[in-house]
């Protein structure tokens, strides 16, 4: 199956802008042309854009994405280094979702506080409208 730019920005979520970026960047390799000389991307281009979209959501900077497409290109040789990247970006993802739940159970700590605020309030006789004051 073959895509336009336009088509490939929709089904992978970027936009053409982005795509041109990541092909200037050498992020992507540059698509196969149609007979009119237009971009058309592939299953496979379009799998790897969106394994490059997740690699963005998780944080890991464009530096080191660029690396791994670089590595990539290489095939089975730069497995382990490619593996090597993925791991270090995994334990900065578990850091962060750690950090997040600390900052989940704060959060849970304070609502769970003025819900019993609120609960002794009204059990007090306190009315909505005054609590809102």
């Amino acid at each position: 199956m073959s895509y336009s730019i336009a088509e490939a920005a929709r089904r992978s979520g970027l936009s053409i802008d982005t795509l041109r970026y990541y092909e200037r960047i050498k992020l992507v390799d540059p698509p196969a042309r149609d007979t009119a000389g237009r971009r058309a991307y592939s299953d496979e281009d379009l799998a790897w854009l969106e394994f490059l979209t997740h690699l963005r959501t998780t944080g890991m900077p464009i530096k080191m994405m660029r690396e791994y497409a670089q590595l990539r290109r290489h095939g089975d040789a730069s497995a382990a280094r490619r593996m090597g990247i993925l791991i270090e970006q995994r334990n900065s993802v578990r850091a962060r979702i750690a950090e997040l739940q600390s900052c989940l159970d704060i959060l849970d700590y304070k609502i769970d506080n003025y819900d019993r605020i609120c609960r002794d309030m009204v059990a007090a006789g306190v009315t909505v409208e005054e609590m809102s004051a």
